[in-house]
């Protein structure tokens, strides 16, 4: 049976973000409940609840896995997690910071594809995490493949990975506005065990015919929710860029989109500390919630 768990499901800078006065990064500080905090995206995936996969391994990383149990270390031996794979959607750096905390000597695979793997292996930081104990494989794609953990065993879980529109990070852009492309940058993924399907795909820039026959029909959904609207960010104040800027289209688009495709559960994950979606009680979450669709939490437990 497929078990996911969202570790974390705001976007880059998490909620409330560390520099953010903006009334919802106030609400959540002040404890409302209807503002719950959140961590960088990330999930968790498992076919027998013992040997876990990570899909991106976001800079809170180490707080997410305290907060999950199922993440901890057993009892015996000293040193040991049931972390057993890492996989990459993409390079940006709320997808791989994470990375970081994994360098004490365990053991698991790390999966990227061609771009990935290229931002990793062009930065010795990544290093520390030393291969004798951290393999990296490529990431194949448009195929199903079975992923494993260091040692080969197979995790029993089927994962498709593939391309979704999206940019390079902001952090590697060498021109003033990189073009949207399918060239691998930003990924989606078909999750399957038991023959239960999740479709996880935490960053997307626009739909596709491509992506709309993919998903159509599908039984579980969780999808970029970066911005509610295209120009939130310049609108509150919080930055220039759009989100079409940035390599995600806005929800209101999204809800069109999606309108048609027949998904019966969908999710929204990696939502910006501007996103009014984050609020329980928003006119934002209230028509979402009409039209069908869930916020992720941090701690969500999805069995598709």
């Amino acid at each position: 049976m497929l078990r996911a768990m969202i570790l974390g499901a705001g976007a880059g800078g998490g909620f409330p973000q560390w520099n953010s006065a903006g009334p919802g990064c106030r609400r959540a500080r002040a404890g409302d409940p209807a503002a719950p905090r959140r961590s960088q995206a990330s999930l968790a995936v498992s076919a027998d609840g013992e040997r876990w996969l990570v899909v991106n391994a976001a800079p809170d990383l180490r707080q997410q896995i305290e907060a999950t149990p199922a993440l901890h270390p057993r009892v015996a031996p000293l040193r040991n997690s049931p972390i057993s794979a890492v996989l990459l959607t993409g390079g940006e750096i709320d997808a791989i910071a994470g990375l970081l905390h994994l360098r004490e000597r365990q053991p698991f695979r790390l999966y990227a594809a061609a771009p990935t793997r290229a931002v990793l292996d062009a930065n010795p930081i990544f290093g520390c995490l030393n291969p004798d104990f951290v393999g990296r494989a490529d990431l194949p794609l448009d195929a199903a493949f079975a992923p494993q953990d260091a040692g080969g065993a197979a995790l029993g879980l089927s994962i498709t990975a593939y391309v979704v529109p999206g940019k390079v990070p902001l952090y590697a852009e060498t021109t003033g506005q990189p073009d949207v492309s399918e060239d691998g940058e930003a990924l989606g993924l078909a999750i399957s065990a038991g023959g239960a399907v999740l479709h996880y795909i935490p960053g997307c820039a626009m739909m596709t015919p491509a992506l709309r026959n993919r998903l159509r029909g599908a039984n579980c959904v969780i999808f970029d929710g970066t911005l509610f609207s295209d120009d939130e960010m310049i609108s509150a104040g919080a930055g220039p860029k759009t989100g079409r800027r940035m390599g995600h289209m806005p929800i209101t688009e999204t809800l069109h989109e999606f309108a048609s495709l027949g998904v019966r559960r969908r999710i929204l994950t990696h939502l910006n500390n501007t996103n009014p979606a984050l609020l329980a009680d928003s006119p934002e979450r209230a028509t979402l919630e009409a039209a069908g669709w869930e916020v992720a939490e941090d701690g969500m437990e999805i069995t598709p």
